[in-house]
């Protein structure tokens, strides 16, 4: 069944809404969304610390953390991690270079009660956003049960959320306390349900089939409570796929695909422009990018030209080019990694402690990585940002 709502109403109601296939702002003007991932923030991923192979999830990085630190000064270290990666000076970075939206890549353990330690974060994030004027998405990055079962959803290694009633709860439940919370907040723009669905892996495309309904749940539960924000739905397959799609269930619906080391041109796009111009609905590309200038130039061009809007991937990382901001790597990160790539689990246990660092070095590097983090140490990349035809301001 289509949920129909006015767009008059959402208007109204001063917020940003889906008109046929554009999305439109409060005043119903088209809307062309320039924004950036916040990548790494919530959910740490193995490559942005220079990670080869071993740990790749959160989970396993987390449990590195506290294999060298002690349970006791990575909790700490973590907490830090949150209040330092994002700050309202990032924020204001991100709208003196023309952003105009963020997207926010959510853990669901951080938002597992009504005053969970994730609320602190996006609540600020929120007010430093409305203070900008950048509209904030919120991403379910890590769903309960695992979504894709890689390490992007740190999850158990399987996307047992299709196949488990309990994860399917669990899930609708994170959703529906952050529907509840930003219910009337209008610089939220919307909710991007599942990251990246189902990956190519050819076992796991039993699941395409199970992907629309989760998504039927999933907004029943949002518009159960919040009946004024975007809903967004990514194909399967990496957010790829949009053959598991029929005809829009829901009248303030906005549908996203990734793109990443492809051709540039319009062919790369094609079948979201149809699908597009089929069911009068807006496609959005929700991350894109890790590539050179030249790439990112052709493919916003590409995507600017065909009235789709984008959010690339991502704004911090270390020692890059390809992200809006970069920082160094820290003092005596080598031997952090050299240690990382060792086997793991107890039966290895007496070669890691032998090959352990010094913790005097370990204590160094991820006081260090602190610092290295917060916003007076980053720098901008320009390239980066006229390639995404921005206009480069520094710090």
């Amino acid at each position: 069944m289509l949920l129909l709502l006015s767009p008059t109403l959402f208007a109204q109601r001063g917020f940003v809404h889906t008109k046929g296939s554009n999305l439109v702002d409060a005043k119903g003007q088209p809307l062309m969304l320039r924004g950036i991932n916040l990548g790494n923030w919530f959910e740490p991923e193995g490559y942005m610390f220079h990670f080869d192979g071993n740990p790749q999830s959160t989970t396993e990085i987390e449990n590195l953390v506290a294999e060298l630190l002690g349970p006791d000064k990575s909790e700490a270290f973590w907490k830090q991690w949150r209040q330092d990666y994002i700050t309202e000076a990032d924020i204001d970075l991100l709208k003196k270079n023309g952003f105009n939206s963020v997207r926010v890549p959510l853990h669901w353990k951080f938002f597992d009660s009504d005053n969970a330690e994730g609320f602190h974060y996006l609540d600020r994030l929120i007010q430093w956003a409305r203070k900008d004027n950048i509209y904030v998405i919120l991403d379910l990055h890590c769903a309960p049960g695992g979504q894709t079962g890689a390490n992007i959803d740190d999850s158990l290694g399987y996307p047992w959320l299709y196949d488990s009633p309990q994860a399917q709860a669990h899930t609708i439940a994170i959703w529906r306390r952050l529907a509840a919370r930003y219910e009337n907040e209008p610089i939220v723009l919307g909710y991007d349900l599942l990251n990246e669905p189902i990956p190519h892996f050819p076992r796991l495309q039993q699941y395409n089939k199970d992907l629309e309904p989760v998504y039927r749940n999933l907004v029943a539960a949002v518009r159960q409570v919040d009946p004024n924000h975007v809903v967004i739905l990514g194909g399967a397959q990496w957010d790829s796929n949009f053959k598991v799609f029929g005809p829009p269930f829901d009248s303030n619906v906005m549908y996203t695909f990734h793109k990443y080391w492809t051709a540039t041109d319009t062919s790369v796009i094609q079948e979201y422009l149809d699908f597009r111009d089929k069911y009068h609905v807006p496609i959005w590309l929700g991350e894109s990018g890790e590539n050179k200038d030249e790439w990112i130039a052709a493919f916003t061009k590409t995507l600017e030209a065909n009235h789709v809007g984008w959010c690339f991937w991502p704004y911090k990382k270390m020692d890059a080019t390809s992200s809006v901001v970069t920082f160094d790597q820290p003092t005596h990160w080598d031997e952090i990694l050299a240690f990382a790539k060792l086997p793991t689990g107890a039966a290895n246990a007496e070669k890691r402690i032998a090959a352990r660092p010094s913790q005097e070095d370990i204590q160094t590097a991820f006081d260090d990585l602190l610092k290295k983090i917060q916003f007076a140490n980053t720098r901008v990349n320009p390239g980066y940002v006229q390639a995404l035809g921005l206009t480069p301001a520094s710090h």
